[in-house]
């Protein structure tokens, strides 16, 4: 009868936890449908501005310098995305000063910590450690994608402790992942990628293109599948 009762209650917190992520994503698609997208141009950088809580553009590389853009969408909790993020930041290396990607979060509903993974990394980021911290909840992400609300907060702080090397504000940082702004800032992403149509992640998106790698069977094919249009672009610009 114990087994039985243990079994009935990680069922029923399972449930309460998917309920309240649902409850949590539609609200944040309701918020996204307030804003007026058509004076966005989702192809360019977006600055901080009312729509997205003052929270710009997240950008890999030197926008400044780079000939060549590519616009990423991906969910943190997307085993995915997190199989990529290696290989995107390979890219970066070997394009130094050529390639810049932006990135957007686009929040799948039926991941459970994805949204609270990404807040995260939004508070990571106004205090300046964004990439780093995105970093490092993709390659941590088999710990806490499956992490209680409770255990996820404590693991979120930790890796926040690691990438500042205890030098970050930690009550600003679990401040600002419950803030308005950054709930603004996932909302308006989430709008951005129902704009070009995502239909999964992670996506890229190069000169208004979808770049399709769904044909590369491991890190080698999807490198060239990124260089061959990367290497064409700067032909052209060249």
């Amino acid at each position: 009868m114990k087994k039985r009762s243990y079994g009935f209650i990680a069922i029923v917190a399972v449930l309460v936890i998917t309920f309240v992520a649902l409850v949590v994503f539609g609200l944040k698609n309701k918020e996204s449908e307030k804003i007026d997208y058509s004076k966005y141009d989702p192809y360019s950088f977006i600055e901080g501005n009312d729509d997205n809580g003052g929270i710009a553009d997240h950008v890999k590389g030197d926008l400044d310098k780079a000939k060549v853009v590519i616009y990423e969408y991906a969910d943190f909790q997307c085993p995915g995305c997190a199989g990529v993020n290696p290989r995107v930041n390979t890219l970066l290396k070997e394009y130094d000063g050529k390639l810049a990607i932006i990135y957007r979060n686009y929040l799948l509903s039926y991941h459970q910590n994805g949204t609270a993974a990404a807040s995260a990394a939004e508070a990571a980021g106004l205090q300046g450690y964004w990439k780093d911290y995105a970093d490092m909840l993709f390659s941590n992400q088999s710990t806490w994608e499956y992490a209680s609300a409770d255990e996820r907060t404590g693991m979120f702080i930790d890796l926040f402790r690691e990438v500042t090397n205890n030098s970050g504000d930690y009550e600003k940082f679990q401040s600002d992942m419950k803030s308005k702004e950054v709930s603004k800032k996932l909302s308006f992403d989430q709008g951005m990628g129902k704009i070009v149509d995502i239909q999964g992640t992670p996506s890229f998106y190069l000169d208004g293109e979808k770049i399709d790698f769904s044909n590369a069977t491991g890190e080698e094919d999807f490198l060239k599948v990124f260089r061959d249009k990367i290497d064409e672009k700067l032909k052209n610009k060249s």
